[in-house]
C-alpha cells in the first residue's frame, strides 16, 4: 500500500487525482465493449483535425497524440505523412488502436503510460493533439499539462485539442476550479468556452476556436457542436 504523507507537490498532486480522476481500471472497462453506440468509437477523424490539412494550417512533422484512445486521429495524421507518437492510459483502447493501425499498414508508436509521465525531448513535436483528454484534467493538473505541451513543442509548432462546450449535452460541467473539490468530482468533465480557453493557453497564439461542425452517421468525420475545437500556435 502506498503510502499516504504528503512530502513534496508531487504527493499533493497524486493524493488530488485519487480523489478526481477516473482510475486506469474505469478507461480499460470503457473500451472493452467496441460496439457500443459512443460517437467517438468510429473510426474517422476529428472535422476540425481534417480542416488544419485541407486548408494547409499544418505540415507532416512529428506529431504527439494525447489520449489517443482507439486511435482514428492518430491513424488520420500517420496516413498523412505524420510520424506519430499517440499516449492512452487504456489497455483496451491501445490494443483497438494497435489493430486499426496493422489494418491500414501504417506504423504509429503508441505509448501506455499517464501524459504526465511522459519522458519528452525539449521541443521533439511539431503538433500536439488531444481530442476529448483535456476537460478531464483536473485543476491542480492544468498546469502541468500547459508544462507538457509547453516542452514537446518546437517553436512554431501547434496545439490542437477538442473538449466540452459549458453545459453541452455530452458532457461540460459549469463550475468553478474551486467547486470541483468542494464536490469532489469533475461532474464527467468540465467545459471551456472560447474565452476561458484563450486565457489558459495565452502563451500561444490562437489560430481558430470554434465549435466544432455537426456530422451525421454517413460522414467520413467527426464533429458534434457541442465540443470546442481549438488550434493555438507556439511562438
Amino acid at each position: 500500500m502506498m503510502e499516504e504523507t504528503v512530502y513534496n507537490q508531487e504527493d499533493l498532486f497524486k493524493m488530488l487525482d485519487s480523489l478526481l480522476r477516473e482510475p486506469e481500471g474505469f478507461w480499460t472497462d470503457f473500451y472493452k465493449d467496441r460496439d457500443r453506440d459512443i460517437p467517438f468509437f468510429k473510426n474517422v477523424p476529428d472535422e476540425n483535425l481534417v480542416s488544419y490539412h485541407i486548408n494547409g494550417i499544418l505540415k507532416p512533422g512529428k506529431a504527439l497524440e494525447l489520449g489517443c484512445g482507439p486511435g482514428r486521429n492518430a491513424l488520420y495524421l500517420a496516413k498523412n505523412g505524420w510520424e506519430v507518437d499517440a499516449v492512452d492510459l487504456s489497455t483496451t483502447s491501445l490494443q483497438w488502436a494497435e489493430e486499426r493501425a496493422v489494418e491500414n499498414g501504417l506504423h504509429i508508436n503508441f505509448i501506455h503510460n499517464n501524459i504526465f509521465n511522459l519522458e519528452i525531448a525539449e521541443g521533439a513535436y511539431d503538433f500536439v493533439y488531444d481530442s476529448g483528454c483535456f476537460h478531464h484534467i483536473a485543476p491542480h493538473r492544468r498546469l502541468s499539462y500547459t508544462n507538457v505541451i509547453n516542452k514537446a513543442l518546437k517553436t512554431g509548432g501547434h496545439i490542437g485539442l477538442t473538449t466540452f462546450c459549458p453545459g453541452g449535452k455530452f458532457g461540460g460541467a459549469v463550475i468553478s476550479d474551486w467547486e470541483v473539490y468542494r464536490l469532489g468530482s469533475l461532474q464527467g468533465g468540465l467545459g471551456y468556452d472560447k474565452a476561458r480557453l484563450e486565457r489558459i493557453f495565452s502563451c500561444y497564439e490562437p489560430v481558430e476556436i470554434r465549435n466544432m461542425i455537426d456530422q451525421d452517421n454517413t460522414s467520413e468525420v467527426f464533429g458534434l457542436s457541442d465540443l470546442m475545437a481549438a488550434l493555438f500556435k507556439k511562438l
